[in-house]
């Protein structure tokens, strides 16, 4: 979602504040701006699209200063326009914002008639307007930016910048995670900590509600409540590797190519010998009855395959929503109903919502994040950390293939604890997980292949996605993935539901692409798949090399994976369906990284 960034530095801060940007650049944006003051004047300039955009107007119209806030914007109110583009400025206050202000109407309403009008498209617009209204009322900056915070409904976070001000900005979070960077002489306020980090390593999180007056020299928060609030300032260590390419062409392609690592990294914080650790306090899963999943996108998708694995291997049943709807739907909760969120970065505005309606019902709250400083991390009894590390793609790869690793881990002590699993069968249960990371590495070997089957299929403007039992997520994951990317219309169906309709669709202009491990349900795959070869339609099939000999005969196309356990094909087969997607894209010449119109952690509704 939209970046953040503010400096008060020692030095000309319009450099500073574009290369911060660049660091927020893969949550996804479609404009960018910077405003600055030099002595006493404020200033801005806005451009549309990249940031190379703001750096050739800066070329032509330089800012100065050495204090100053920047801002890209992923557009929700008003389209992608340099009116519409952050920093929102109106009188002698300019304002950022990540967030969505839900009583902007009423605001507009009250600012007009007090003879305001607006300009923009935006709900930004109206936190400027109103809080230059509250400085024409003769409030100081800090008193005028806090009266106009407490009229303001939805979810954000905010930094203001003043004409006449150069050592004050003011910051609030309420629903958007922001984070202040503490520096020699200098301050610094940021989305996260990767925008921060060539400035500073010494941060203090905003927690809900947090209002924060920042100098130089100090920071003082108060609470929601208006009381001091003393924030922990934490050391973080963000690794510069892993905010490069690595001489990747993309972030993308790095980040498969890292999921061996990162798989083996999420398992040494949990596994010890033959037993599982985890995090404090635990969880006692003997006094689980049922699980409510609840997650997003790729995280939904683990989730729906951790639901199978709860089911088949600890014998809880269980949930899954879709966060968006789930708390609208107001679902009974029963007595020994644990719930379980999942979210890459842990601030997910309607994940985080739903955990917070679980809040009153629910017996326990657990979570599986990657960010443990992370609103959602800090709300859960449990929170496991999946350890992948910083993901800069907007299409999650590794993040994912962590999610399902560590919900695998606790499936595991789920089924142990609940005596589903004999020592000695978790133990070889574990001696399997520990292989995974090798097995990964193997299946990375079909890069080539999954490239040379993708520029035919990049030709494609619909394809299917077909997967039974535990693989059926692994089809909707490798369809969304490849949509998201490359723009190509794809659709994953359970293969049992492809002749109550979809196959319809099958000609010889849409591939079908058949996720299908020698497994109990191979020979049904098979048969649906079968089904669509008799009827013209194109098929690639993904399947181990016995899976091949025996099926292979008459696919159009085939690629050929390790052979594991039946638990961990999930999280294998994610490997092609990642790749897959990824050469598609490149094939057609997408913007793999930052594909259009999508953000990396979505912040409102």
């Amino acid at each position: 979602m939209c970046g953040i960034v503010g400096v008060l530095g020692n030095n000309e801060v319009a450099p500073i504040l574009v290369e911060a940007l660049k660091r927020l650049e893969y949550r996804g944006y479609d404009s960018a701006g910077i405003a600055t003051v030099q002595e006493g004047v404020l200033d801005r300039r806005r451009a549309v699209g990249k940031l190379v955009n703001l750096s050739d107007t800066l070329v032509h119209q330089p800012l100065f200063g050495k204090s100053g806030i920047g801002h890209t914007r992923w557009a929700t109110h008003g389209a992608a326009s340099v009116k519409n583009a952050h920093p929102h400025r109106a009188g002698k206050v300019a304002v950022v914002h990540n967030g969505i202000i839900e009583n902007f109407r009423e605001l507009r309403a009250f600012l007009a008639e007090n003879g305001i009008g607006y300009e923009t498209d935006t709900d930004t617009e109206t936190v400027a307007l109103l809080t230059e209204y509250f400085l024409r009322q003769g409030n100081a900056p800090v008193d005028a930016a806090k009266q106009t915070i407490a009229r303001l409904e939805g979810a954000y976070a905010l930094c203001f910048l003043f004409e006449g001000e150069e050592d004050l900005l003011v910051a609030a979070r309420k629903g958007s995670p922001l984070a202040i960077g503490h520096g020699n002489g200098e301050m610094f306020v940021g989305s996260d900590a990767i925008a921060l980090a060539p400035m500073t390593n010494q941060i203090t999180y905003l927690e809900e509600g947090d209002c924060a007056v920042i100098t130089r020299t100090s920071l003082e928060i108060v609470d929601i409540n208006g009381a001091l609030a003393n924030r922990e300032l934490r050391k973080v260590q963000i690794d510069a590797a892993t905010i490069d390419k690595g001489g990747y062409k993309h972030y993308m392609a790095k980040e498969i190519a890292e999921q061996p690592t990162v798989t083996t990294n999420a398992m040494h914080h949990y596994l010890n010998g033959a037993t599982i650790e985890l995090p404090a306090p635990g969880v006692d899963f003997t006094k689980i009855e049922r699980l409510t999943m609840v997650a997003c996108g790729t995280a939904y998708y683990a989730c729906v395959v951790a639901k199978y694995w709860f089911e088949q291997i600890a014998g809880i049943p269980v949930d899954v929503d879709v966060a968006s709807e789930f708390r609208y739907r107001e679902p009974p909760i029963s007595k020994g109903t644990a719930a379980l969120f999942v979210s890459q970065s842990g601030e997910t505005a309607d994940t985080l919502a739903a955990l917070r309606y679980c809040r009153a019902h629910a017996d326990s709250i657990l979570s599986v994040v990657n960010v443990p400083e992370s609103s959602i991390a800090r709300e859960s009894d449990l929170a496991m950390l999946i350890h992948a590390g910083t993901e800069i793609g907007v299409a999650s790869t590794k993040a994912f293939t962590c999610q399902l690793t560590t919900l695998a881990i606790l499936v595991l002590e789920a089924a142990a604890q609940k005596g589903r699993l004999t020592p000695d069968e978790l133990a070889q249960r574990l001696d399997d997980l520990r292989a995974l990371p090798g097995i990964l590495n193997i299946a990375l070997g079909i890069e080539s292949a999954c490239e040379a089957v993708s520029h035919k299929l990049a030709e494609a403007r619909d394809i299917l996605f077909l997967g039974r039992g535990q693989m059926y997520p692994i089809a909707m994951e490798g369809a969304l993935k490849l949509k998201e990317i490359s723009y190509i219309h794809a659709e994953a169906y359970a293969s049992g539901e492809l002749k109550h309709g979809p196959i319809a669709l099958v000609d010889q202009n849409v591939p079908v692409i058949v996720m299908a491990p020698r497994d109990a349900l191979f020979e049904k795959t098979v048969s649906n798949m079968q089904e669509v070869m008799a009827r013209g339609g194109k098929v690639l099939l993904v399947s181990d090399k016995k899976g091949i000999a025996e099926a292979g005969e008459g696919t159009w196309e085939t690629l050929t994976m390790p052979e594991v356990p039946d638990m961990l094909a999930p999280i294998l087969y994610a490997i092609p369906a990642q790749l897959i997607a990824y050469y598609t894209a490149v094939a057609k010449g997408t913007d793999v990284d930052q594909p259009r119109n999508l953000a990396k952690s979505v912040t409102v509704e």
